[in-house]
């Protein structure tokens, strides 16, 4: 397997990948991430090392993008469509992680994979547009390609435990706002169950069961860990950062149905509670 972003998300693929008996190798920029990455097992390779990341797309039989798109497009595109040519060996399957960002807002309502994709954001607009290149490469190139669809991650060291528990977390409120959450070892579980039902060119959500306003995740998580509510602020308040603010500008609810009819894709948090019994689990 090629990982090319082996930040987070990617780590966690590359360790389900080697403890299911693969060869992994995974892209980072950043040298201690490449030196984490070595010492997962995995074969870490700077991108911008372009004969070390060839060597590894000859061998790899799937192929995972999770690197973020630019103002530029795809770099996992970039540097890699160029390289699947005809006259090598290619990967036997191909996923892209993109977001479910690329429905914009729905009011509360909600979103099918084959629903029109109406971006809101800078970012979901930059998400549709990496699909769409590697769509119309997987069909010119006749490549298994495959959109994975993800909601705000959460995840062991990624979660709003550790904000609450020093005090940090704010009850961030917009009114009617609700989206889904997605445990990253349930993203993972959806990748491979993918990679055992290949089905060129489909997208796939992969969400939870259960979508819900940020506040009552939060105002639940503070009282299961004995914690008092922290304060309430409004989504538009200065504390609240960009980078979440742009979760505040969709509502919708995200269906899974898909996944689970044709991957037999079940995800093992159905809803906030139990991944994030599980954490509090692992930290204890």
């Amino acid at each position: 397997m090629l990982i090319f972003g082996g930040g987070w998300l990617g780590r966690a693929i590359g360790a389900e990948a080697v403890r299911r008996g693969g060869v992994v190798a995974a892209t980072s920029r950043d040298a201690d991430t490449r030196q984490a990455l070595k010492a997962q097992g995995l074969t870490a390779i700077d991108p911008a090392d372009a004969a070390a990341q060839d060597a590894a797309l000859a061998t790899a039989d799937a192929v995972v993008i999770t690197a973020p798109p630019t103002a530029e497009g795809c770099p996992g595109h970039a540097a890699l469509a160029p390289l699947l040519t005809a006259e090598r060996r290619r990967p036997g399957w191909i996923g892209y992680v993109s977001s479910t960002a690329v429905y914009g807002d729905r009011a509360g309502g909600w979103a099918f994979e084959d629903d029109a994709l109406n971006a809101a954001t800078l970012q979901g607009a930059r998400r549709v547009r990496a699909e769409q290149d590697w769509l119309e490469t997987g069909r010119t190139l006749g490549l298994a390609v495959h959109l994975f669809r993800l909601p705000a991650l959460y995840g062991p060291g990624r979660s709003g435990l550790d904000r609450l528990r020093n005090g940090e977390a704010r009850m961030v409120r917009k009114p009617g706002q609700v989206f889904n959450r997605i445990h990253a070892d349930d993203v993972v579980s959806g990748l491979f169950a993918s990679m055992d039902r290949p089905n060129p060119g489909r997208a796939y959500n992969l969400v939870d069961d259960e979508p819900a306003p940020a506040h009552v995740v939060t105002a639940w998580s503070a009282r299961r860990l004995g914690l008092p509510l922290p304060p309430e602020v409004d989504w538009t308040d200065p504390s609240v950062s960009e980078g979440m603010r742009r979760f505040y500008l969709d509502s919708k609810r995200v269906s899974n149905a898909r996944a689970k009819a044709e991957l037999g894709w079940r995800p093992k948090y159905p809803s906030y509670r139990e991944g994030i019994e599980a954490l509090i689990a692992q930290q204890t």
